[in-house]
């Protein structure tokens, strides 16, 4: 004996597959777009500014300089200290000796080096205009000697992470064009053996919300069950990654990648609502004929 079609009911298999995949694949640009944003955000404020002093300062006129450089509006703060670290001229030598493999103490009477400071500054001075601005303003302090910085560096970064942003958000806002049509196009496929009940439902006298309601309720719990299983993956993803990339898991932001996650669960909802809705309403407006 055949069985019953019970209205509401159709094969779903390809429309989950179809959904999670598109959704994955949603929850992939997020995660790039936030990772990318946070290492940027980590260059940002660990990019630094090196203060060289004028020789022979006494450490009254240190301690004077500190307190100046600590006023500054563009030192940044690590809770309550300000990212400011003095490198004596000793330190500098012992770096620059493990870093060129070079002791210039064999030929040089004298250490060449000055002492210096070496400040991080907030995330909103890295554009060269602006560290121009500090390089100024640094360069006016009394007991400064010269003042540098990565030059050119800064704006290149920041036209790349506008670039990649744009590059990522097109293929999102792509992708996601291209969800709802194939979505509409695969439940408008799975419900065609449905179409025969819906006229039957019409000609006894439901309305269309009453026979759209179970057909609209399963494509939300569908999008709900493809975006839990993308968020899964993209956990797993997470996971794998923080294992195999070094310094991965220093990028990670909870709070974001939870946003990312409950996104992809109400994207998810939200399309198979109205890939359903679609669906049915286009066969609630189709002919007898057109039927067959």
């Amino acid at each position: 004996m055949a069985s019953k079609k019970k209205v509401g009911s159709y094969p779903s298999g390809m429309i989950l597959f179809s959904l999670t995949s598109a959704l994955f694949l949603i929850g992939f640009c997020g995660l790039l777009a936030l990772q990318s944003k946070r290492l940027v955000q980590y260059i940002k404020e660990n990019n630094e500014v090196r203060v060289f002093l004028d020789k022979d300062l006494n450490e009254s006129k240190l301690q004077t300089l500190q307190g100046k450089l600590n006023q500054k509006p563009y030192v940044l703060y690590n809770g309550s200290a300000p990212a400011i670290t003095f490198v004596s001229k000793d330190e500098a030598a012992k770096e620059f000796i493990a870093e060129t493999k070079e002791n210039f103490n064999d030929f040089l009477s004298e250490n060449p080096l000055r002492d210096s400071y070496r400040i991080k500054l907030r995330e909103d001075y890295f554009e060269e205009a602006k560290l121009q601005g500090v390089k100024d303003d640094l360069e006016e302090v009394d007991g400064v000697f010269e003042v540098i910085y990565q030059e050119n560096i800064v704006d290149e970064i920041n036209r790349n992470l506008t670039k990649v942003y744009i590059v990522l958000s097109c293929f999102a806002v792509i992708l996601l064009f291209i969800i709802v049509v194939l979505m509409n196009n695969t439940i408008r496929l799975a419900l065609y053996s449905q179409r025969l009940l819906i006229r039957s439902m019409q000609l006894v006298g439901a309305t269309n919300a009453f026979i759209q309601k179970p057909f609209l309720w399963r494509g939300i719990v569908q999008g709900f069950i493809a975006g839990v299983i993308a968020v899964v993956l993209i956990a797993l993803l997470q996971q794998l990654a923080n294992q195999n990339i070094e310094g991965w898991a220093m990028l990670q932001e909870f709070d974001k990648l939870g946003m990312l996650m409950a996104g992809l669960l109400v994207l998810g909802m939200i399309i198979g609502l109205v890939s359903t809705f679609q669906a049915v309403h286009r066969y609630l407006r189709l002919s007898l004929d057109e039927l067959y």
